[in-house]
Parts: C-alpha cells; sequence; structure tokens
C-alpha cells in the first residue's frame, strides 16, 4: 500500500493507511435545499463516507449550513470558476473544497483560497480532468496526455505550497481508463499527497460500473488510492453500492462475498434467480463470510470448500455445506429461506 500523508476532512481522515473512503455527490439542483438534504440523508444511510456538492453561486452556499445540520459525515464543495464562492463555504464551515486553480483565474485568487482553507484547517482537493486543462499544457505535450494530467496537478499543488499549505488530496480524472490508470500511478510516484480516484464521465450504470471497476480497481490492486468515487449518470445511492463493492471484491473492506456460478446443462434449479434473490438479501449484512451459491456437486462442496457456507443444487433440490462439510438436503422452494436462516445464526 502506498503510504501517503493523511488529511482530515470535518471527522474523517484520508491517507496514511487510513480505510479507503466511498465518496458521491448530490445531483439535486442547487436552489432545491430541502432535495439537497433529503438526498444527502440518504446517502449517508447507505454507507458514504464524504459527501460532495456543487455551489455555482452565491445564493447556493446556504447549502453548507443546511446539509451540514443533516448529516453527519464530511461535506465537500464543488467550486468552479468564481474564488469568491470558496471563500464564502469556508466561512460557512464546508469540512473540503474541491477546486481548480486552473479555472478560478490569477494566482492572487489561488493565494486567497489557500489562506482562508489554511487559516480554518480546510482541505482542497486539486480536482484536474482531461477538460479542464492549460492551454500551454496542452500544446506542450499535444493534447490531453496522461503526462498532462499529472503535470496540471503537480503545478497546482506548487502554487498552494507557495502559500505554506499542505493539506491537498489530488485527482486526475479522465474518461478514457488506460489513461486515468498511467496518470494516477506517474503522479503517486512523485509525491505524497492523498488520491482521490475515480473515472470521469464514466457513463450509465452498465458501462459506468464496468469502467470504474477496472480503474479503481486496477489501482487499489496496485496500492494506490485513498478515497474513491464512482461516477455512474443514475441516482447517487447506486455510486456508494459500487464503491464499497469495489473495495469488497478485492479484498480492502469486509463484508459478505458471494461466489456464485455461471451455470451449465448439468444445472436443475433455477440458480439465475436463486443467486438474485440470495444477493438481495444480504446486500445490506456486515457479516465477514463467503457464501456459495452453486449450480450442481461438480461446482458445490469441492470447489466452493472455502466458503463459510453455500448450497449446491441437485435434481430440483440442493444440499446445503458449510467449509465443504453437506449439512443437509433442501427441497428447492425452500434453498433460499434455508440459507438465508442458517447465515443469520452465524
Amino acid at each position: 500500500m502506498r503510504k501517503t500523508r493523511e488529511v482530515k476532512i470535518g471527522n474523517k481522515v484520508i491517507g496514511g493507511g487510513n480505510k479507503i473512503l466511498v465518496q458521491s455527490m448530490l445531483n439535486v439542483i442547487a436552489s432545491d435545499v430541502s432535495g439537497n438534504v433529503e438526498q444527502a440523508k440518504r446517502l449517508e444511510a447507505a454507507g458514504c463516507d464524504i459527501i460532495r456538492v456543487s455551489v455555482p453561486d452565491f445564493e447556493s452556499v446556504r447549502l453548507v449550513d443546511a446539509i451540514k445540520q443533516s448529516v453527519s459525515i464530511p461535506l465537500v464543495a464543488d467550486i468552479h470558476f468564481d474564488y469568491k464562492i470558496a471563500l464564502e463555504c469556508a466561512a460557512a464551515g464546508i469540512d473540503k473544497i474541491r477546486i481548480n486553480p486552473g479555472n478560478i483565474g490569477d494566482e492572487s485568487r489561488v493565494k486567497a483560497v489557500a489562506l482562508a482553507c489554511r487559516e480554518k484547517n480546510i482541505p482542497i482537493r486539486i480536482g484536474v480532468n482531461s477538460g479542464s486543462l492549460d492551454k500551454e499544457i496542452l500544446k506542450k505535450y499535444g493534447g490531453v496526455t496522461a503526462a498532462a494530467l499529472c503535470e496540471s496537478a503537480l503545478s497546482q499543488a506548487k502554487m498552494l505550497e507557495k502559500y505554506d499549505f499542505n493539506d491537498i488530496v489530488i485527482s486526475i480524472k479522465s474518461s478514457d481508463v488506460r489513461k486515468t490508470i498511467e496518470a494516477y500511478r506517474t503522479v503517486s510516484s512523485q509525491c505524497d499527497y492523498p488520491l482521490h480516484l475515480g473515472i470521469t464521465e464514466a457513463g450509465s450504470e452498465r458501462m459506468g460500473l464496468i469502467k470504474s471497476a477496472v480503474g479503481i480497481g486496477s489501482l487499489l490492486c496496485d496500492g494506490i488510492g485513498d478515497t474513491i468515487r464512482v461516477s455512474l449518470t443514475d441516482i447517487p445511492e447506486k455510486e456508494i453500492a459500487a464503491g464499497h463493492d469495489i473495495l469488497r471484491a478485492i479484498g480492502l473492506e469486509k463484508g459478505v462475498q458471494i461466489v456464485s456460478c455461471p451455470t451449465c446443462g448439468r444445472t436443475k434449479i433455477d440458480l439465475i434467480k436463486i443467486a438474485a434473490e440470495v444477493e438481495n438479501a444480504l446486500k445490506a449484512v456486515k457479516k465477514d463470510i463467503k457464501v456459495a451459491v452453486m449450480g450442481c456437486v461438480v461446482n458445490g462442496p469441492g470447489e466452493a470448500s472455502d466458503a463459510d457456507i453455500g448450497i449446491a443444487g441437485g435434481d430440483k433440490c440442493a444440499v446445503l455445506f458449510k467449509k465443504g462439510e453437506i449439512v443437509c438436503k433442501i427441497e428447492e422452494s425452500q434453498i433460499v429461506s434455508t440459507l438465508l436462516s442458517e447465515i443469520e445464526k452465524m
């Protein structure tokens, strides 16, 4: 695991080997304060660790207090173009500010934000993406490349460092998965700031999940990344579920791990339906166990012998097994209820 410096965000800490936190962003129109508050509550209930909200104008600064009064997790203000809005959010008690120093004006404005945040111990996330690179950097590299993204992020970090500001988190996002992976690997070798991982504009749920799992998962397996966001063109609660699923899939978060076979001609039960029912029933269960849902004895107790508990299909029936040992036989109509009942006892 890449060792990064710690950055405190409200009541959470990222970097320094701490737990990788899952983020999402509110997508209710900024003028709808109550709608943003209610969505923030739903995200917190879904397991979101850090919430980001867009603050496009001065009127929207009122979101900061309203949301912070309603949830206990840190709130990040997403600022573009007008540095004065960032200053107002800092004064309003925001936990973190996300800016792209390249699009809020000259260095004097960056300095003003850095000094205001330093005074109140508010960290800044430098958010660089392929659509916000400086023209000179684009000219230097002949377009958007991983090296261009990396140079942009590090140069902006140096700008903040000039004003003795080091509570920095860096994100370098592209919709191109390979480019994103390369950029993060490069920047991780050149600084020790915590990194916020994500694939920007990843798409709707299906492709967004695939691209994010490949990009974020690859980097996490390299030991790179301190906090993540799975960007989906969908309700943000799905981003939270996906983020935790990625962490569990690579062993970075405890929880129920379900393994199931793809079925074949030997399968004589409706395994697809059974697997879906089991997965849905266990999605909120926090037990650190491995559950196997297998179609036949070939893929059952033998191949899934490391599962804590599981079922293997027979002819309109199944066997229940624990750690590879068969416990009992179950009629098909009772498979799901019996399995869930045994898991509840564990």
